[in-house]
């Protein structure tokens, strides 16, 4: 299966039961628009934790509403964080939505070991972009959360990434671990890491995808640019997914492909017990929207 726009997550999400999400520190005029326009559409149903004064007020100015038994007044962000995180503990929201509140602030609730929801090892950044360049979404990893990460942290943002792909209908993706160049070189860790990588595909030590690394972008998404250098692989020019080596490379990808691409993007956080739209406070009303799609579409 090919997903090729991002409204494929508006219609997948649409699908079966609606979805509550709560958003945590919800005085955000983006936020508050975005899912606004995903309950318009009919599939979520908001809990919304914050300065109920303020999101009234972003309500009125927006020409919005909610129902008042939807809002829960809290102005500390702290407790706002863990007032949604428990929310979820208790069975009673699907996604987790950041609104005007500190990504540090956010995990750290997501995180703690008590009253957390963390599920596996390790929480990863995985975004959608569409663009008018490429014949089907492009995701990116981890352009959001993991700093540097470690050999084996990439094994887990590539099975954090795998297990979203299959959850919207994708039984195979195609996974491009690129860094500066295409060839492996001693002196350059991350091709190792991608041989690596590619390596355990084929030994089936990290199955549901296709892996193929180092590559440099352009082989990962163009195949003239392969063939050009002789690269014969399943996955050149047919990416559906970019493992980036580091927060850096893969920020600055996501960013760019946002603000001189053309792109529109969808973009998660993985990993935890339910999917976590945390977007940056740049992203636009739409990126927002899509973004709550995607999430609804991972519980579908």
């Amino acid at each position: 299966m090919v997903i090729k726009t991002l409204n494929y997550f508006v219609e997948r999400a649409k699908e079966g039961d609606l979805k509550k999400i709560v958003v945590a520190a919800a005085a955000d005029e983006t936020v508050l628009g975005a899912v606004y326009e995903a309950k318009k559409e009919g599939f979520v149903e908001p809990i919304l934790i914050g300065n109920k004064k303020l999101i009234i007020e972003i309500c009125l100015k927006l020409n919005i509403s909610f129902s008042d038994s939807n809002i829960i007044d809290e102005p500390n962000d702290n407790i706002a964080a863990k007032k949604a995180v428990q929310i979820i503990r208790e069975g009673n929201a699907d996604i987790l939505v950041k609104g005007l509140i500190s990504t540090s602030t956010l995990l750290k609730a997501v995180l703690d070991k008590e009253n957390g929801i963390r599920k596996g090892a390790l929480l990863s950044h995985l975004a959608f972009m569409e663009s008018p360049y490429y014949h089907k979404l492009l995701a990116i990893a981890d352009g959001g959360v993991n700093i540097d990460p470690t050999f084996e942290e990439k094994v887990s943002i590539i099975e954090n990434s795998v297990e979203a792909f299959h959850r919207l209908g994708v039984e195979c993706p195609k996974i491009a671990v690129v860094g500066a160049v295409e060839t492996v070189n001693p002196k350059m860790e991350d091709t190792i890491h991608a041989a690596m990588l590619t390596q355990m595909n084929r030994r089936k030590q990290i199955k549901g995808c296709l892996i193929d690394g180092p590559l440099a972008v352009d082989n990962a998404v163009s195949k003239e640019a392969a063939q050009h250098k002789g690269i014969v692989s399943e996955v050149a020019g047919d990416a559906d997914l970019i493992l980036c080596p580091d927060i850096e490379a893969g920020n600055i990808m996501y960013k760019t492909m946002g603000f001189l691409g053309g792109c529109t993007s969808a973009a998660i956080i993985v990993g935890a017990k339910v999917p976590i739209v945390l977007t940056s406070r740049a992203d636009t009303e739409k990126s927002k929207l899509m973004s709550i799609a995607l999430a609804a579409s991972l519980k579908t």
